[in-house]
């Protein structure tokens, strides 16, 4: 529910419940005092009492204002005493306490009464003959200078009572349908608005305290259910963030390590020579020929390492775009493995491919960085070759909706412990680092661009006879096979 709606909801409800509530009391009300008391409610009683109050108020204001002779005139007095008479009322009129008209014979105990009851703030009922009456005084000045009184009595009839206590329970009990309403709907939206605010300003204290492993849960109403949504985005997002640059200042921790460690020696070869060619040691143009081949293979070995380190850190914190294309994977492996021939031939190394598929595979592949996998795979097999006939197989095959690359060497192969970290960053089989030239990332970055991919990347040793390199990749045609 729309957080909107239930305010409106609520304002209605503490409206609309007090007045059904008053109503349905009103009628048991009725019914009680019909059936059970056999009293009249007194309605028209009432009315009628109201209506002959409100003209003698009127007369009353005409009395004060405009013409206050008009007390002594018999015709007035006549009509006064006749609309009292309607509902039992009496009139006493007094000029300088002076009875100059009555509708009954007033004692002069009952006139004294009279008098200083209406005078009272807080006014009790006056009785004669054992009827209750309501009294109201109208003081004037006279155009004599005289003082004039005139005193209205009204019966309190049993009826008329009888409908003001009616009117006066109603009252309450709308007053405290009314209040109890308010209660009981203010503690709903409390729990409906309050709790789940609430809640959120704790989530959102403990992620300014660093603390982004509280999932925040949705609750309340939909505007509050968007914001905890809202506050969630956030904190995963803040969460990622600060994943990301823990694992950019694990990166630059290693890039720090990798430059001064396996930079190091090379460049400290680089600087040997030049001080070799500068202080004379190179004394022959084929000596000195020497020395710059060297300083110069040395230099290329580092701007390989800077790469690799580079391409690496980029692709570890997802910084490396990645442009996918539909290719015919058959065709593009025959490609790489009619380019890398020629290479191949020059090391005396065997290149082959072997193709074992049903039909054409379209995948989806970056075909540069595809073909830097390919190629940190076969120098990787190169390094550890150490046969005489040297020998490199691809294979393509396929596995229910997955094709199968799979990249074996006839070399030395890998030891069952060392085989779970060979996609490690700057991980080598071989223990010396020195004798293995190389950055210790080639398979980390074909691993990392693999899973770029969405596909699974694996190797499996054959113990001496050689080592596989196996990667698994989502193949779209047998996705469009499967849907029709």
């Amino acid at each position: 529910m729309r957080l909107t709606k239930r305010l409106i909801i609520a304002n209605a409800a503490t409206v609309i419940v007090p007045l059904a509530l008053t109503v349905l009391c009103a009628l048991a009300y009725l019914y009680v005092m019909d059936n059970l008391f056999k009293r009249d409610i007194g309605y028209e009683n009432y009315r009628r009492l109201l209506e002959i109050r409100y003209e003698l108020s009127g007369t009353q204001q005409s009395l004060l204002q405009k013409n206050p002779e008009t007390i002594e005139k018999t015709d007035f007095q006549t009509h006064l005493q006749k609309r009292l008479a309607e509902i039992g009322g009496q009139v006493l009129i007094l000029k300088n306490d002076r009875v100059i008209f009555s509708s009954r014979n007033f004692t002069s105990i009952d006139i004294a009464k009279l008098t200083a009851n209406s005078e009272k703030k807080f006014q009790d009922y006056f009785y004669l003959d054992n009827v209750a009456y309501n009294v109201e005084l109208i003081s004037l000045r006279l155009p004599d200078n005289s003082e004039g009184k005139v005193i209205l009595l009204s019966p309190v009839s049993p009826s008329a009572a009888n409908f003001s206590n009616f009117l006066i329970f109603l009252g309450w009990v709308f007053l405290f349908s009314f209040a109890v309403t308010n209660i009981i709907v203010s503690r709903q939206l409390s729990r409906a608005i309050v709790k789940p605010l609430r809640n959120l300003q704790e989530a959102a204290a403990e992620i300014s305290r660093g603390n982004l492993d509280n999932q925040i849960a949705e609750e309340g109403d939909e505007e509050i259910q968007e914001l905890c949504r809202d506050l969630e985005v956030m904190r995963l997002k803040l969460k990622e963030l600060i994943h990301t640059q823990l694992k950019y200042e694990d990166n630059r921790k290693m890039l720090v390590s990798s430059i001064s460690h396996d930079l190091k020696t090379p460049v400290t070869t680089i600087k040997g020579y030049i001080e070799g060619i500068l202080d004379g040691v190179a004394n022959t143009p084929e000596k000195k020929t020497k020395y710059l081949q060297t300083a110069y293979q040395k230099a290329i070995q580092v701007d390989q390492m800077i790469d690799d380190l580079l391409l690496y850190s980029r692709l570890d914190l997802k910084q490396m775009p990645f442009n996918f294309e539909k290719i015919d994977l058959e065709k593009f492996i025959t490609d790489f493995v009619e380019e890398s021939e020629p290479e191949m031939e020059q090391r005396q190394i065997r290149l082959s491919l072997n193709v074992d598929l049903s039909g054409t595979k379209i995948v989806s592949l970056d075909q540069e960085k595809m073909r830097r996998v390919l190629t940190n795979i076969l120098d990787n097999s190169i390094k550890y070759m150490d046969k005489a006939f040297k020998e490199i197989r691809i294979m393509l095959r396929e596995a229910s909706t997955n094709v199968l690359i799979e990249i074996r060497d006839n070399g030395s192969g890998i030891n069952k412990r060392d085989l779970p970290h060979i996609f490690d960053r700057f991980y080598r089989a071989d223990s010396s680092r020195s004798q293995i030239k190389g950055t210790g990332l080639g398979l980390a970055i074909a691993k990392q661009i693999i899973e770029g991919h969405g596909g699974r990347i694996w190797a499996v040793s054959h113990g001496s006879e050689g080592t596989s390199i196996l990667i698994s990749l989502r193949s779209e045609t047998n996705e469009k096979n499967s849907n029709n």
